[in-house]
């Protein structure tokens, strides 16, 4: 596949002569028509400086991007703005227009010296207010919008720049839980439906290996890693940057475990739809778990109405994990005291 965004031993930072610091060297990527990248790493390691870059909103300290196979430099403003789309994280300020009107900003890369709309942009400006789910806020003024409706039209005018590329710097981050997966899982259909590269830089790391084609990876160090996320979790790269004294990053269920002071062993059994349930609560109360042919501390079973659990000779039973959770720390207590 043709690739519609490469950088050729990019070198990001800031500042230039003297006081030049660069934050990250030597990138080497490319992407694809449809393809969908997700930028990881921790705070205040240059996602957002990189992500600006790759926009032309600063320059490169060193190396090249390619768009379109043109070196993105040499582009005029209205050339860029015809191939790239740009939703970076500043807030900018908007006058009492409407959310209708906002998107129509996008088209003035493609419209006369009049700034006037054809019949096409006008097309181009409702299909991309559909694209994002937004149509019934588009008369609304958009200072009226709350910051997740908000954020659905700033992307909706870049793609009514209809670019080849989308960026993004953090599109969540005013989001909520639910808002955020719904913002993430449009722009994966977006990537496809439309058949543009869409790079964001995203907190979010779970959703992110969920549905990124492509991980980009800086870590604390300065180091930039990219690949699939399923080869990024097998080789243990992603587990070095986010795990940490308190919290450890799980392969197998692509989240974060807070990590507990070791109070026992337990072994699980039960209905299968629930044993993931238990095994929360047990581990969150520090058991670790372990199997049919080692000695439990704790013994437990979950089934459809509720659980049993057997410590010694101590038996019990209720009905919600809220009562699993406090009979295991109330035995862990115990077992601490003896």
């Amino acid at each position: 596949m043709t690739a519609l965004l490469k950088t050729r031993d990019l070198d990001v930072g800031h500042g230039k002569g003297r006081k030049r610091r660069s934050v990250l060297s030597g990138i080497n990527v490319e992407v694809a028509a449809g393809e969908m990248v997700c930028l990881l790493g921790p705070n205040g390691v240059g996602k957002s400086t990189l992500m600006r870059t790759l926009a032309r909103a600063q320059p490169a300290l060193g190396g090249s991007v390619l768009i379109g196979g043109k070196d993105a430099a040499l582009l005029s403003q209205a050339d860029l703005a015809r191939k790239v789309g740009v939703v970076l994280t500043e807030r900018i300020a908007i006058g009492a227009i409407s959310a209708s009107r906002l998107v129509e900003l996008g088209r003035y890369p493609h419209v006369n010296w009049a700034g006037q709309l054809a019949a096409r942009d006008k097309t181009i400006v409702r299909d991309a207010i559909l694209a994002v789910g937004a149509a019934h806020l588009a008369d609304r003024d958009v200072n009226e919008l709350s910051d997740g409706e908000r954020q659905r039209f700033m992307i909706a005018r870049a793609l009514a720049q209809d670019p080849a590329i989308l960026l993004l710097d953090e599109p969540a981050a005013y989001l909520d839980i639910s808002g955020r997966v719904e913002m993430i899982a449009m722009l994966r259909h977006l990537a496809r439906e439309k058949n543009i590269a869409v790079i964001l830089s995203s907190h979010d790391l779970d959703l992110s290996l969920r549905t990124a084609d492509t991980i980009w990876l800086i870590d604390g160090r300065g180091r930039f890693e990219r690949g699939a996320p399923e080869d990024l979790l097998a080789d243990g790269r992603l587990t070095s940057v986010f795990s940490g004294p308190n919290i450890e990053f799980s392969v197998a269920e692509r989240s974060f475990k807070i990590k507990t002071h070791p109070r026992g062993t337990a072994l699980l059994k039960g209905v299968d739809d629930r044993i993931g349930l238990g095994q929360s609560v047990l581990e969150r109360e520090g058991y670790a778990l372990v199997g049919s042919d080692e000695t439990p501390d704790l013994a437990v079973w979950v089934h459809k109405g509720g659980w049993t659990a057997r410590r010694g000779k101590i038996e019990a039973q209720g009905s919600s994990f809220a009562e699993l959770a406090l009979f295991s720390r109330m035995q862990a207590e115990t077992q601490d005291e003896a």
